[in-house]
């Protein structure tokens, strides 16, 4: 019986397999402890990998940190965006509603909310924060935002303005449900807040 070796990965296949694992094992720490409490040999003995593949592949654990924010941004972007196609909501209006209440939900969980709300504003620093802010989240609301003006749903207004006005909003009622001590409720007067701050976009 004739046994084929085994198929050996290029140089590039383990650089990225490696940067994958590192992303994962932090991604899972930063999450549970937090960006303060997690040590870059903790990361390594996460991910299973050495020191120096952690420092191959990111400059220091502040390095690494903003990778997986970018990662869990992008991540929540596109679900949201997903999602809110699924809904086949009515109309622009419709959608951001829909959205506002996606992103709360998935931004108030204890894990999301540590690493998007929590850690990186201060890892990051405000423009850091914001500027991946802008290239997922912010976009999405913008988008819609302008699509809205173009319909006539929403009269002409500062876009830019507005979209962080919002983002920054629904930042701060993630923020809220997830250290409430009732989320469920938390989440449900939050729901009431953002309908009422969307809809007064049409006035």
């Amino acid at each position: 019986m004739k046994v084929n070796p085994p198929v050996r990965r290029t140089q590039a296949e383990r650089t990225a397999a490696t940067r994958t694992q590192l992303l994962s094992a932090a991604r899972k720490l930063f999450a549970d402890k937090g960006f303060s409490e997690v040590s870059t040999q903790e990361i390594v003995a996460e991910a299973g990998v050495t020191r120096g593949a952690l420092y191959h592949q990111f400059a220091d654990k502040a390095d690494l940190f903003a990778a997986v924010y970018e990662q869990v941004e992008e991540q929540l972007a596109a679900d949201v965006v997903g999602a809110i196609a699924a809904a086949n909501p009515a109309g622009t209006l419709d959608a951001m509603l829909i959205g506002a209440r996606l992103f709360l939900d998935h931004c108030s969980a204890p894990d999301v909310a540590q690493i998007v709300l929590i850690d990186a504003p201060s890892v990051l620093g405000w423009e850091g924060w914001r500027e991946v802010g802008i290239r997922y989240g912010l976009g999405v609301i913008e988008g819609m935002l302008t699509q809205a003006v173009a319909e006539g749903v929403i009269p002409p207004q500062p876009l830019r303005a507005t979209a962080h006005v919002l983002l920054s909003s629904l930042d701060e009622a993630a923020l809220y449900i997830s250290r409430a001590a009732d989320p469920d409720t938390a989440r449900q007067d939050m729901y009431t807040v953002c309908e009422r701050l969307i809809s007064g976009l049409t006035a």
